[in-house]
């Protein structure tokens, strides 16, 4: 089933449907009991609209008749000059998201296309995101692939 929509760029105009869905997004994790925001939308919504102005961070929004229905955002990760090889900057994925109403229409496969495509054009050296299981084999499709140098150091160890 698809669905009419279009995906361009997020503009910081955005800014205040992005925080909306970002509190959509962040207590669908919560069903049952979601709990009190430790911070309120406002505050969101500058830090979004903060980012998008500085272009740190990238973020591409889905529409659906004229409304914001998905989202995903990209932070651009400087390297440290090296003498031997290129630097080009990292893009670390990240706040993709559909509402429920939307999904299996094709707008996710459309964001991340407009997102892998940016990041080929403006040469990043990779993509590296945390997915969730639900969103694993769409990323697959994509070619993401497990890291083979990666360590993480958990918070709390």
């Amino acid at each position: 089933m698809t669905s009419e929509f279009t995906v361009r760029p997020a503009r910081p105009i955005d800014a205040r449907r992005l925080a909306e869905l970002r509190w959509v997004f962040e207590q669908e994790d919560h069903e049952e009991r979601p709990p009190t925001p430790a911070r309120n939308l406002e505050e969101a919504e500058h830090w979004i609209r903060d980012r998008l102005r500085d272009g740190h961070w990238l973020a591409w929004v889905a529409e659906a008749d004229r409304e914001i229905c998905g989202h995903v955002f990209l932070c651009l990760v400087e390297r440290m000059p090296d003498p031997f090889e290129d630097n080009d900057p990292i893009g670390y994925v990240t706040n993709y998201f559909v509402l429920p109403s939307q999904r299996n229409k094709g707008a996710g496969s459309a964001l991340l296309a407009a997102l892998t495509q940016h990041a080929r054009s403006a040469g990043l050296e990779g993509l590296i995101v945390w997915p969730s299981e639900r969103s694993v084999p769409l990323y697959q499709r994509f070619g993401f692939q497990p890291p083979e140098e990666l360590l993480e150091l958990p918070r709390g160890t």
